[in-house]
């Protein structure tokens, strides 16, 4: 099984931190080009399938004596010399490791993961790929390593901390709720399909079923063979969102070096708010593009087709050098606008925090609830028969 330990390529202070962490990962395709891809909280390599497939042309990993009879000629990015992906786990879930503190999860650790990963490929540098929680570590990756970052995409990413707490309505609570309660892959599929699909997409029907219906048996079958996400990397993935924060001194290195990114994001996101990316993608102006697409939080599986493009036209507009003035598609502002927007910004980050204290309100309450119901089966009276008296 390919895994890298990721100690292997570190300092010695990093190397004695992650003594014996190893973070399993495949490769699909092969060509010049390299794309590292980075998925999403409690998410698996495999969660990339649809853009390993249209990137390369293939979803067979390398090394699979399978893969030539599986390879579509007419996929993938052949005119330049093709394209090699990396998809992996990352720390706290699928195989690999698990550590058990919450401290060893944070998106600067995270990163240097995925660092450790291209030294153990021997990739130089890599267009860096990321779906929310991963695009978060990609964003941090960036402002570590600039000058091994060849484009940057970031997918359903928010800028961490108050801004992960999904939109405040009744769907989104609902949604909260059976999360929590989800002890089995059957519970925990139905939940997935809500917070990653919009309901429109979900509703259509191919064939004489609905796609939920489809969707649920193929979660219900990953879920189980991937085995529910331990406690511990989930906490851990959490804490590393929580915790997560791009500071002005990063974001202005990482537009300084002009490599372009691509900011893609679905508008019916419940999880990941639609608003938050603009606002990273106005901070990573000029270099910044936004693409908004009609979909959920997983817009990569629901938009495919839309999504490779865009991942593509950003390998092409990279490797042809296209000025960042020429990448990006927000207007030019004048002064009164930028005033406005930071006004915009100010309001926005006043309301998140109210946003976050009714959040954690509920949180508390749900929780009040839950030992509540524990303490009265505990105090329950023994049920005793009627007297022979």
């Amino acid at each position: 099984m390919p895994f890298c330990e990721v100690g292997k390529t570190q300092s010695s202070v990093d190397a004695a931190l992650n003594n014996g962490i190893q973070i399993f990962y495949r490769t699909y395709g092969h060509g010049p080009t390299k794309v590292l891809l980075i998925i999403g909280l409690a998410g698996t390599h495999d969660s990339w399938g649809p853009q390993i497939k249209g990137l390369t042309g293939t979803d067979r990993p390398n090394g699979d004596e399978m893969m030539a009879v599986d390879q579509e000629p007419g996929d993938g990015h052949n005119e330049v010399g093709g394209i090699e992906v990396c998809a992996f786990d990352n720390r706290g879930m699928g195989r690999s490791s698990v550590p058990t503190k919450k401290s060893d999860y944070t998106t600067r650790i995270m990163a240097k993961d995925a660092i450790a990963l291209l030294d153990h490929l021997g990739w130089k540098k890599a267009h860096v790929f990321g779906h929310s929680m991963g695009a978060m570590i990609a964003c941090k990756m960036a402002a570590m390593v600039p000058d091994r970052i060849l484009s940057l995409a970031l997918l359903n990413v928010t800028g961490g901390g108050f801004e992960c707490f999904p939109k405040f309505d009744r769907k989104t609570l609902s949604i909260a709720i059976r999360f929590i309660k989800a002890k089995t892959p059957e519970q925990r599929a139905a939940v997935d399909l809500d917070t990653h699909y919009s309901k429109e997409y979900l509703e259509e029907y191919v064939g004489s079923n609905t796609r939920r219906a489809i969707l649920y048996q193929e979660y219900v079958k990953g879920i189980t063979a991937t085995g529910m996400q331990s406690n511990c990397g989930f906490d851990g993935q959490i804490n590393a969102c929580w915790t997560h924060k791009m500071t002005r001194s990063e974001i202005e290195l990482i537009h300084s070096c002009e490599f372009l990114v691509s900011v893609i994001h679905g508008r019916q996101d419940v999880i990941a708010q639609i608003s938050h990316a603009r606002r990273l993608a106005e901070k990573l102006q000029p270099v910044a593009r936004m693409v908004e697409l009609h979909g959920g939080h997983l817009v990569s599986h629901e938009r495919t087709e839309e999504v490779n493009k865009a991942l593509l036209d950003l390998i092409n507009a990279s490797e042809m050098k296209m000025s960042p003035h020429d990448w990006n598609n927000f207007p030019k502002k004048t002064s009164e606008a930028s005033s406005g927007t930071f006004m915009e910004g100010a309001t926005n980050i006043i309301l998140g925090k109210i946003h976050f204290y009714l959040l954690y309100i509920f949180s508390l309450f749900m929780i009040a609830i839950k030992h509540g119901r524990s303490a009265l089966q505990r105090l329950k009276p023994a049920r005793v028969g009627a007297s022979l008296t």
